[in-house]
């Protein structure tokens, strides 16, 4: 008989740290290729349920930082359906991986184009809006034409994500905005009967204003008109906008500096305090421009308490409504002087 084997404890050796790692990086690498493989097959199937649900289970894998750029083919194959949650999520996913893609991303054009021409307004917003997001240049030469139709369209959301897109497709191609035309369809815009569509013109002529050489925006009295029309009827953030714009105009007249000040001091009353601040500043850069004595003493003073109820805000507004204040007392002296006590530090502060 054999004596009983035995095994010392040199020859006992533990697997090496490089082995482990490689083993646990093979089945790793193994365990994603047969998710991304079995959410490919979901993708492709006939039934709308399952691929809705692959479609979220790859924008759920996305947003925790998991790669799944190999299944952009499969995901721009999802574009056609009929459900709109399914196209949004589509969309989403498009952006995110453009960039890395653009090759691919040039597959997805066909269906944005054919997107763009749908027959509910949402989808054609949609598809202009994920265009102009996209941001490769390959893709914002096919962008021209379905945005051109997209600023004069019929409905009022499609115009005002339009008008969004032409600001976005200036930042990739200066030149490709300017030699369409694109700055004058949204000087169009300003004269449209939507208010919101009015808000966003402003915005996007603002912005390309500001980042560009071109002057897209020219202040005229008639523009002015225009935008103090539809101020009222705006959103708080359209209304800052449009107030943003109303600060850098120079009325040739006194009497017209008068005039747009009575029209913008019903925003001093805003919930929102920055267009409460918006409102002021037009108002402060206008008052000098004003001849009458008693019509700036009149100002000042209405000015005051909107500026004070500032300060019953949260912390982070108060903090920069006294940056604000501190500048405005600087060029009027007089405008809080009956309410220095609201400054004056309490025992709770």
């Amino acid at each position: 008989s054999f004596p009983p084997l035995s095994c010392s404890p040199a020859l006992a050796r533990k697997p090496s740290a490089a082995s482990t790692t490689m083993t646990s990086t093979y089945f790793k690498d193994q365990r994603g290729r047969g998710e991304n493989a079995e959410l490919q097959e979901e993708l492709a199937s006939n039934d709308k349920t399952k691929k809705r649900d692959a479609v979220k289970k790859v924008i759920r894998d996305m947003t925790l930082g998991k790669d799944v750029s190999g299944l952009f083919a499969p995901v721009v194959n999802c574009m056609m359906t009929p459900n709109l949650e399914v196209r949004k999520l589509v969309y989403l996913y498009l952006i995110n991986y453009a960039k890395t893609q653009p090759d691919l991303a040039i597959m997805a054009v066909n269906g944005f184009v054919k997107d763009c021409g749908d027959g509910n307004p949402i989808i054609r917003a949609l598809a202009v809006r994920t265009m102009g997001c996209i941001r490769v240049e390959q893709i914002s030469e096919y962008l021209c034409e379905p945005l051109r139709r997209a600023l004069k369209d019929k409905d009022p959301y499609v115009r005002k994500t339009a008008a969004i897109c032409v600001a976005k497709l200036y930042e990739i191609s200066p030149d490709l905005v300017i030699d369409q035309g694109f700055i004058d369809s949204l000087n169009e815009l300003l004269g449209d009967s939507n208010p919101m569509v009015v808000s966003n013109a402003v915005a996007a002529l603002a912005e390309i204003t500001h980042h560009g050489a071109t002057k897209a925006l020219s202040l005229t009295n008639t523009t002015i008109l225009k935008l103090l029309a539809v101020l009222n009827e705006c959103s708080e953030w359209g209304q800052i906008f449009i107030l943003d714009v109303l600060s850098l105009y120079t009325p040739p007249t006194s009497t017209e500096a008068d005039s747009i000040i009575d029209r913008v001091k019903p925003r001093l009353q805003h919930a929102n305090s920055a267009v409460v601040l918006s409102a002021a500043k037009v108002m402060l850069r206008l008052l000098d421009m004003i001849v009458d004595t008693e019509k700036v003493k009149t100002v000042l003073k209405s000015l005051g308490p909107p500026l004070v109820t500032l300060m019953n805000s949260e912390s982070e507004i108060q903090y920069v409504a006294l940056r604000n204040i501190q500048l405005i007392c600087q060029i009027r002296p007089t405008i809080l002087h009956a309410e220095v006590k609201v400054f004056f530090c309490k025992y709770n502060d």
